[in-house]
């Protein structure tokens, strides 16, 4: 716990310090405006989160990389989109537990930002988990920097483990917000490669789980 609260007094601290440089606004600047945050996205596998210009996201070595580059965006009480700087697309996840990259933002591009017990950050989806058992539904990269279906990773292995490294604060409008309708937000169809114009990102569905 100490160490938690360590992790979160530093965190803070460099917001407070960050503010102090000039924001840059991303999108329009007329009202309401959300402060967040570019960051890089470091996975205990030891891969940078990226998303490329055609919105496939992986893992790269390559922590100067331009793909690197996200914009954390509050969204809600712990919640944020997670929206690629060079591509310009939010990172989402489906019914199936698939990642996908969309211009839209939706019910599907919202994560739960939560700090795990060993201070690293996970990401969960607000609108899917287990049916059975509740267990939420997180972001992770197996030991290959390959994105995994959400319902195969867990919070306690190391492909969910995710350490913030922000670059600046931004000011951003806030998203506009589409709901999907029932039919594109069932799990039976939504696993299709394209949904409300969004790309499904590369991943291997065969991961065992908790890689």
């Amino acid at each position: 716990m100490r160490i938690l609260r360590l992790f979160l007094k530093k965190r803070a601290h460099m917001l407070q310090c960050l503010c102090g440089k000039r924001a840059k606004p991303t999108t329009s600047t007329s009202e309401p405006q959300l402060k967040g945050i570019v960051t890089r996205l470091f996975s205990e596998q030891g891969f940078y989160l990226q998303m490329t210009p055609d919105g496939t996201v992986s893992g790269t070595k390559d922590e100067n990389s331009d793909y690197t580059l996200f914009n954390l965006i509050p969204v809600g009480l712990r919640v944020v989109a997670i929206q690629g700087v060079k591509a310009g697309l939010y990172v989402a996840m489906n019914g199936e537990g698939f990642l996908y990259s969309t211009k839209t933002f939706t019910v599907e591009c919202k994560f739960k930002e939560s700090v795990f017990e060993n201070y690293y950050v996970i990401y969960s989806s607000t609108i899917y988990r287990q049916h059975e058992s509740g267990r939420a539904w997180f972001l992770g990269l197996n030991k290959e920097g390959t994105v995994m279906k959400g319902n195969r990773v867990k919070k306690t292995k190391p492909c969910s483990h995710f350490v913030p490294r922000p670059i600046e604060v931004c000011m951003y409008k806030e998203p506009s917000l589409h709901d999907l309708d029932e039919k594109q937000r069932s799990r039976k169809d939504s696993g299709t490669p394209t949904m409300n114009g969004a790309r499904v990102v590369s991943q291997d569905s065969s991961e065992p789980v908790g890689s």
